[in-house]
Parts: structure tokens; C-alpha cells; sequence
């Protein structure tokens, strides 16, 4: 059975338009899935069908309606998925195609969309750039429950400074989503971190760095190494400036090292 993401956007708003184009899918036996508005002016479907004839001889009457233009259809993409669900696009850098924008009023769509991301097996290094306190790690994490995958800080600010040496058992497990704080491991002068930090980025499995340019700094590693980058906002105006960053982890570092001695290492 095929599935397939279709909009258009209303060109007339007349009553009954939106019943004409479900009636024309029900007499070509395919399934509506989903629908939703998507943006100003649009509505996107999830469709589904078992023939393929089919939703090539909709898309052919559909096309040649004149209260509607056809902007989008193809097999579903993440973003179409979520579009659906939530009502509007992903924001997507135009000249990065890989870099996707949100602001925190939005974090249940990027919440969704990591989660997306995670379901799919293989390797993929996910960035994610922001300002403290934005929302950046607790949505990782609630992107690995939603995806039902277990998660792991190799590094982290989380609670308190987080700086791993090792894994145990079942942690080195390709399944798991390994959270780094680049920030915190670019500081680090444990070997034994970095070198934990060098297997974990061969392992074919799901990488998500915070503050990706600060961690490619002075490393091999590259930005381009990153399948996708994301980037959190207060608001769509806020500037990501890393010497506020890095000031901010700093102080985080020195306040858990003045009231308990050490940072948390395992």
C-alpha cells in the first residue's frame, strides 16, 4: 500500500470544496489518512493507497480544478508528515538545506521531528546550536522517549557537569542516542573522555551534539560531518553568540567544581 503527500493551495474558498476533492478520493478508492491546513491558504493530505492508477488519475482531475492549485505531490517526507500534524512547515535555511529553524514556542514540532529523525536506523550526527536555557537538551530527551530510544550524556550541564570516560554493559549499544555537550568536551582535558568521544563518532549509531561549531573547533571533525543541523531560539530574532555560551559554561564548571570538588566523571 502507497502512501502519498498531497496540497494544494484554495485559490477559491467556496463552500464544499474541501467535500468535492474527499468525494473524488473515495470513488478512487484512496484513503485519507490525514489532512490539516498547512500554512496560509493550503491544506495538506496523507493519502493512502493499494493502486497506484489510482492516485495518478486524482492527481490528473484534481489538476485541472480551478478553485485550487497543486503545489505539492510525492511520497511523504519527514516534513510533510509533521506539516500535517502540527499545521505549518518546518523552517528551513535556504541556502543550508540541512539546517532547520525553530523558536521555543515550537517545541513540540522539533520535539516530533527529532524523534522522527531517531526512529530511523543507521548513522546520522545531529547539531543542535542555541542560547542556555533555550529548551536544547530536554528536547533531545524527549525526542528519545517519544522515539522509545534509551539516552545517554557522554557530556553534559544538564543537572551538573557531566564528563564520561567509559561506557558499561549495554550502553555501548548502537540502538542508543549518545548526547554530548560540545561546549564541555572541547574544555576537557580528560584523555580518557576525548578518547571515548573518538570511538563513539565511529560508531554507526545516532550522535546529537550541542554547540556544534564550538565542538569542531581545534577537532578533525568538520561541520559538514553533520547530517542536520538544528537551531533553537527564544525568539526569531535572537543571535546564537558562542562567547555568551561559553562564558555561561564556564561559570556553570566553576560553581560545581567550588562546592564539590570535581565534576561528575564515570
Amino acid at each position: 500500500m502507497g502512501e502519498w503527500y498531497f496540497e494544494y493551495e484554495i485559490q477559491v474558498n467556496r463552500p464544499g470544496l474541501l467535500g468535492d476533492i474527499a468525494s473524488l478520493l473515495g470513488m478512487l478508492r484512496v484513503n485519507i489518512v490525514s489532512i490539516n491546513g498547512v500554512d496560509e491558504a493550503r491544506r495538506g493530505m496523507l493519502l493512502k493507497t493499494e493502486n497506484d492508477e489510482s492516485i495518478q488519475r486524482f492527481i490528473s482531475i484534481v489538476s485541472t480544478m480551478e478553485n485550487i492549485n497543486v503545489t505539492k505531490f510525492r511520497v511523504p517526507k519527514v516534513r510533510d508528515r509533521l506539516a500535517v500534524r502540527h499545521g505549518h512547515y518546518i523552517e528551513r535555511d535556504a541556502d543550508e538545506k540541512n539546517t532547520f529553524r525553530f523558536v521555543r514556542d515550537e517545541l513540540g514540532i522539533l520535539v516530533d521531528f527529532m524523534a522522527e529523525l531517531f526512529k530511523k536506523e543507521g548513522h546520522k550526527l545531529i547539531g543542535i546550536r542555541g542560547m542556555p536555557r533555550v529548551g536544547k537538551t530536554e528536547s533531545v530527551v524527549a525526542a528519545s522517549v517519544c522515539a522509545n530510544k534509551k539516552w545517554l550524556f557522554l557530556s553534559s550541564t544538564m543537572i551538573k557537569q557531566t564528563i564520561r570516560h567509559s561506557l558499561m554493559g549495554d550502553e555501548f549499544n548502537q540502538n542508543n542516542i549518545f548526547i554530548l555537550d560540545g561546549a564541555v568536551t572541547r574544555r576537557s582535558t580528560d584523555e580518557r573522555h576525548q578518547q571515548l568521544v573518538r570511538e563513539m563518532m565511529r560508531v554507526p549509531a545516532i550522535k546529537v551534539v550541542e554547540h556544534p561549531d564550538i565542538f569542531v573547533q581545534n577537532s578533525e571533525y568538520k561541520i559538514e560531518d553533520f547530517d542536520y543541523i538544528i537551531e533553537l531560539r527564544h525568539h526569531p530574532d535572537e543571535v546564537i553568540t558562542y562567547e555568551l555560551i561559553e562564558k555561561n559554561e564556564m561559570m556553570s564548571q566553576n560553581d560545581f567544581f567550588g562546592g564539590f570538588g570535581g565534576g561528575f566523571n564515570f
